[in-house]
């Protein structure tokens, strides 16, 4: 009999990079590098799962960009392409290293991944990677779940509600026309909450939702559970709380399991270690170095002072770490049970993108958490937070406080010196879109002008995606982001000023629609407040 629960959470998100114009965008990359490191890696080991009659529950959340993202013909073609560009590189590492018996057998491994890669995404699942997730989802060891439309900080977005209210709206409902359903779940993007957003979630069917361990345990009542049982919101929508110690294990960069010197180096990569000409056909404009993926060294030393990366050890590790995983949530649950009148629940919340791109062997040591918590006397049940609250369907009322999951668990990382000229800019178009859409919505208007207010709202959307703050402030591809951020507010700009006149360019606004092709489902006549019944 078990004595609790687990619920791990993987929330799966990039910003949307969808480049027609061009033949190639480094940026596509980070889909890419997910997809082969992240994604196929998961669904393979959900599949290991479903072949062993493995009892486990999984959440996983998918933003409304990355689905969109990952059922696009272009970007398929291009992955497919990236793919067999990674085929040949790896190949002709294996000649090279010929005289090298120990960078020769990891040469193999990655050819033979990579191999393995293109039949799994081409042949296997036919390039829908989404279907592959549904199927895990109807066999009962997933559940999907969903967040904002573009990922929207919602704290800073507040300053209206009709913003907020359209990125839930048109998060769920591009979930809803891709797999047929409305997610029980939100995952509220950097897990931003603040007092108020409840009902907003409610009206948009929310069951339940995330937040930080500090937004349960400084709620409007002290939490009789702490974080190891939901709070009521007091509208019957339920918010549940990170686990602060699962967290510890996995992110700390001082005692995190993805530190440890057996697993492989991200940071070390041949596309900066190898002479320019060998590598230049396989890095951006045959110039620029960018990571390859084919990574021959471990977390040891600094700089090139670093050892060989052993996969075996790696993965004899993870298994490790696993075993430690599970050991410290059963210490967990017998320590709390007795001082609860009902099982705890501990919810381990992580970006996916973590488990195989940045920890390599996190895949597997994920498979071996669930493997060991489906295990006979473990004593811990996993489950969804929907599968918990039908079991436990009453809990204690209280708001949580306003919170991110973010550095200082507040809003810091995105309103800073470094991005807070975007909001006054967004704010204001954000205004402008919300009273042409009063001015409007009740009008006869013509194909063209519904497909501009369409489009302006997608312009605007995109604009308000929390990537491009957190870029600014992260300093990594700082240019690109604000490229994005502007091209994307002059495209609203523009429809704005040309639906206002009346004079919209059929011809460009098709180009613009080729450019950002998402969300064919929206209606602008969504982007308002609704009325309030007295």
């Amino acid at each position: 009999m078990n004595k609790g629960y687990l619920c791990i959470v993987l929330h799966a998100h990039l910003p949307y990079v969808h480049h027609p114009e061009h033949d190639s965008f480094f940026e596509e990359n980070w889909l890419f590098e997910a997809i082969t490191d992240c994604y196929l890696p998961l669904i393979a080991m959900l599949d290991r799962l479903q072949q062993d009659q493995v009892s486990c529950r999984l959440t996983l959340s998918l933003s409304p960009t990355l689905i969109s993202m990952l059922q696009d013909e272009l970007l398929q073609n291009r992955y497919l392409r990236h793919l067999k560009k990674l085929i040949e590189l790896a190949n002709k590492e294996v000649t090279r290293t010929l005289d090298q018996p120990l960078f020769n057998d990891l040469a193999r491994r990655y050819h033979s991944s990579f191999l393995e890669a293109l039949h799994s995404y081409q042949n296997h699942y036919q390039t829908d990677l989404l279907a592959a997730f549904a199927k895990h989802q109807r066999s009962g060891r997933l559940e999907l779940i969903t967040t904002a439309a573009t990922h929207g900080f919602l704290p800073l977005l507040n300053v209206s509600e009709a913003t907020v209210r359209n990125q839930i709206k048109v998060g769920i409902d591009s979930f809803k026309a891709r797999f047929g359903y409305a997610p029980a779940g939100f995952w509220l993007p950097e897990c931003g909450y603040y007092p108020g957003l409840e009902t907003i979630l409610l009206d948009a069917g929310v069951q339940y939702f995330f937040v930080d361990s500090h937004g349960i345990m400084d709620a409007t009542q002290s939490p009789k559970h702490g974080v190891y049982a939901p709070l009521d919101c007091g509208n019957g929508l339920m918010a549940f709380g990170r686990d602060p110690a699962c967290s510890q294990q996995v992110w700390s960069a001082d005692q995190g399991y993805p530190g440890d010197a057996d697993y492989r180096e991200y940071y070390r990569d041949i596309g900066f270690d190898l002479p320019l000409d060998y590598i230049a056909d396989y890095i951006l404009d045959g110039s620029t170095r960018i990571n390859t993926g084919i990574k021959y060294h471990r977390v040891t030393g600094e700089g090139e002072f670093k050892q060989l990366y052993e996969p075996d050890k790696a993965l004899l590790k993870a298994r490790q770490h696993a075993e430690d995983f599970i050991s410290k949530r059963q210490q967990q649950i017998q320590a709390l049970t007795p001082a609860m009148d009902q099982l705890p629940i501990i919810v381990a919340p992580y970006d996916a993108e973590l488990f195989g791109h940045w920890w390599y062997e996190g895949p597997h040591w994920l498979e071996w958490v669930l493997r060991l918590a489906a295990a006979e006397n473990s004593g811990i049940e996993t489950v969804s937070c929907g599968d918990y609250l039908q079991r436990q369907p009453t809990q204690q009322q209280a708001t949580p406080s306003a919170s991110t999951w973010g550095d200082q668990g507040y809003s810091e990382y995105w309103l800073n010196e470094s991005n807070d000229w975007i909001y006054p800019l967004l704010h204001k178009a954000g205004s402008e879109m919300e009273k042409l859409t009063a001015d409007l919505k009740s009008f006869k208007l013509s194909e063209l002008q519904q497909r501009a207010l369409n489009q302006a709202v997608r312009s605007l959307l995109l604009a308000q995606a929390s990537d491009w703050p957190f870029i600014l402030k992260s300093g990594t591809t700082v240019e690109y982001a604000k490229k994005r951020l502007t091209d994307h507010l002059a495209r609203f700009n523009y429809l704005h000023d040309c639906i206002r006149k009346n004079r919209i360019d059929g011809r460009y606004l098709t180009a613009l629609e080729v450019m950002d092709d998402i969300f064919p489902e929206i209606d602008f006549r969504d982007y308002c407040v609704p009325e309030r019944k007295e």
